[in-house]
């Protein structure tokens, strides 16, 4: 019995980087390889993941070594992840998106089409990103987030689309943000305003 669904019945070494036993923490219920067009590749993962019941992985996608999901994880077609990365439970990462290395996403959170995650970014859980300014009214080229090098987003946070989040900023939890953040600012409240660190702060994450 397979541990895990490969929807074309390949073998684990035709999709996972390294040899099976490198690669024990596939649970059963996990779809890795769903086929979202004619001629997409299988994803590629590499040695030492854990991933949990009930995720699913789609065709295209590179994922580096040491990956962890949580369990219902949702991860669409075109995206590269790093390595030392977690994606906690109930999250949602959609397509066409980037994230660097050492990456803490927790649960609940919603990443749309055509983010950027860059490195040692913390995200808490129910944040929710967005790519549509204007959700169904006007014609919109969406944009979705871009959080720079070692930023920290709060929990239950809220961005409009296109929103840039610079070097080592934090988003204090509950925050609506609105606007860019600039490197090492804080956004705090609804709509979130901006102040600079203070300097006990103004560090990088540091997320292995």
């Amino acid at each position: 019995m397979p541990i895990f669904k490969d929807l074309r019945g390949k073998g684990l070494k035709s999709i996972f980087l390294g040899s099976p036993n490198e690669n024990f923490g596939i649970q059963n219920s996990a779809t890795i390889g769903l086929s979202y067009r004619r001629g997409s590749k299988s994803p590629v993962i590499g040695k030492n993941s854990v991933i949990r019941s009930n995720t699913v992985i789609y065709d295209d996608v590179k994922i580096g070594s040491n990956f962890k999901t949580g369990h219902n994880v949702l991860i669409r077609e075109k995206t590269t992840i790093g390595n030392d990365v977690l994606v906690g439970t109930n999250t949602v990462v959609e397509g066409n998106c980037k994230i660097g290395s050492n990456v803490s996403i927790q649960s609940n959170v919603y990443v749309p089409t055509d983010s950027l995650i860059e490195d040692y970014v913390f995200i808490g859980p129910c944040a929710c990103f967005t790519n549509d300014r204007y959700p169904i009214r006007v014609d919109y080229d969406l944009k979705g987030p871009v959080i720079r090098h070692g930023a920290s987003i709060g929990a239950n946070s809220t961005f409009l689309s296109g929103v840039e989040v610079g070097e080592g900023a934090m988003v204090a939890a509950g925050a609506i943000v609105t606007r860019d953040v600039p490197p090492f600012y804080l956004a705090i409240g609804a709509p979130a305003r901006l102040r600079p660190l203070p300097p006990q702060f103004n560090v990088l994450n540091k997320i292995k």
